[in-house]
């Protein structure tokens, strides 16, 4: 059963999923992709509220900003999550296929559709998840009590968990495990939450910059 620490946590992330349903029950329904484009922005602006409605809730965001080599590290290892990102591409390591999301109308860029995916991609998914899989998930399969628990004191056995369902969460499960392994890494070694949360929202923010650059729209 999930505590009252747990449920700030959780409730943004179940949330950002649910809309994935709610996104895959419109198109059997008849929805367009291009009609479903705005949901995005949608799904964004709840778990933005969310977010700031439990804000004085996430104790382990305060005071806990990385020093000047810490920075480093965490854009460092966004920028790598990226590179690995765009290679593990291969048949074998997707699960299904992504229709992406492609932002032109008519063969033009919508501006303001880029900037709310790019918003939501680099600011708000990266708080939100390393909020649910590392703060929450990683600790909390080692003790119920996970808010008092050390990161640095993970077992490899919450490590293993947390980065395999991480990467199956999303289509390009390998890359996703890589990711979940540098983010969870991240947070072990610097016992600092913003580090995983810097470095997500670097390789999340780089890669919409790279998508927009070659049209690559299915990472999105």
């Amino acid at each position: 059963m999930l505590s009252g620490a747990a449920w700030p946590r959780v409730l943004p992330f179940a949330a950002y999923i649910a809309f994935i349903f709610i996104a895959d029950l419109l198109g059997r329904l008849g929805w367009g992709a291009q009609e479903l484009r705005w949901l995005y922005a949608v799904k964004i602006g709840v778990v933005l509220a969310i977010l700031l409605a439990c804000r004085r809730r996430y104790t382990e965001l305060a005071g806990q900003w990385p020093d000047a080599r810490g920075l480093l590290v965490a854009c460092a290892a966004g920028v790598v999550v990226l590179l690995l990102w765009i290679k593990l591409n291969a048949d074998w390591m997707q699960i299904g296929t992504s229709a992406g999301f492609d932002p032109r109308n008519a063969g033009a860029i919508d501006w303001a559709l880029v900037a709310v995916r790019v918003f939501g991609a680099a600011l708000v998914v990266p708080v939100m998840e390393e909020l649910f899989w590392r703060s929450f998930l990683l600790r909390w399969i080692d003790a119920q009590n996970f808010l008092g628990a050390d990161p640095a004191r993970c077992s490899a056995k919450a490590f293993i968990i947390s980065v395999i369902l991480f990467g199956v969460e999303h289509n390009l499960w390998l890359a996703g495990m890589v990711a979940g392994a540098v983010y969870g890494l991240l947070y072990i070694r610097s016992r600092q939450l913003w580090s995983p949360i810097l470095a997500h929202g670097v390789t999340n923010g780089l890669l919409g910059v790279w998508i927009i650059s070659t049209g690559n729209w299915s990472y999105w």
